[in-house]
């Protein structure tokens, strides 16, 4: 696994230096409400289409081919993280978490009544390689109530909790999950704009950073480097190494969803929401 950026270093506020680069063009476009994004096991490139917020079994699961986004799981809800282990994705479809397979059939692999608490807006998905331990996080009602991050045995897909507004107060809506380690696990608050470490053995929580105003997508490259996106703004920001302060990498999405590094490992592949897109952003301009 990958060294912590993170630890020990706390980081101080938002940097104004900026690269504010431009978009490239779209590398997949046509979509409607892209979320999420991920490589699945086969090296295709995976992306969830909400489709009309609120409309049941418009959603999909798309391939992108040839640069055209392809449907490959149908008559989903309100699909929005996405993450590949083994041979399968999960993807959090509104109250519940589903199983795609590779020939894209849809199971239900985590229902509303398997949490301990009846999920409101289950937004990001993320997943430990090793042991494929699922971290989801609910929303709440985008508010600052009811806001959880659950954790999801992968052999038996029941859900406990890690953190939640008893423990953590001032949780208000968190979204982007991603592992950091084996220990530990990183949460960007979309309502706060926190950034927080979560120690999973005791489940502490420690505040790491803030500024990341409708946080969503964070992602490590090869390098240790953290992406995160802001769909609020349309912002991807990077914190290049421990200690130092975080980088503007762009300001021209219109709502940067969740994202994940490409194959090369040179681009961030970022999904628009409301532009319906899916960009290739360069990250050697973090060197």
């Amino acid at each position: 696994m990958k060294k912590s950026l993170l630890a020990p270093a706390l980081f101080v506020c938002l940097s104004l230096q900026s690269l504010a680069a431009d978009l490239p063009k779209p590398i997949a476009s046509g979509m409607k409400n892209p979320e999420s994004v991920c490589l699945g096991s086969d090296g295709r490139t995976y992306v969830t289409e909400i489709g009309e917020f609120g409309k049941d079994g418009d959603g999909n699961v798309l391939v992108i081919v040839d640069g055209q986004p392809k449907p490959f799981a149908t008559g989903l809800d309100d699909p929005k993280g996405i993450v590949a282990f083994q041979s399968s994705l999960y993807v959090t479809d509104k109250t519940r978490v589903v199983k795609v397979d590779a020939q894209g059939k849809v199971t239900t692999f985590t229902a509303a009544n398997q949490f301990p608490t009846m999920p409101q807006f289950l937004n990001d998905i993320a997943v430990e390689p090793e042991s494929g331990t699922l971290f989801v996080s609910d929303s709440g009602d985008l508010k600052g109530a009811g806001g959880v991050v659950f954790r999801i045995d992968v052999k038996t897909g029941k859900a406990d909790v890690v953190v939640d507004t008893k423990s953590l107060p001032e949780l208000n809506a968190p979204n982007g999950l991603l592992l950091d380690g084996t220990a530990h696990l990183l949460l960007v608050d979309f309502g706060s704009g926190t950034l927080y470490r979560i120690t999973l053995a005791d489940k502490s929580v420690k505040k790491i950073d803030e500024g990341y105003d409708g946080g969503d997508g964070l992602t490590w490259d090869k390098k240790g480097r953290l992406y995160i996106t802001s769909w609020k703004t349309g912002k991807v920001f990077t914190i290049p190494r421990s200690g130092q302060k975080a980088v503007l990498l762009t300001d021209k999405f219109e709502q940067a969803a969740d994202s994940c590094l490409d194959s090369t490992g040179r681009f961030l592949l970022v999904p628009d929401m409301k532009a319906g897109t899916l960009t290739a952003l360069p990250i050697s301009t973090a060197e």
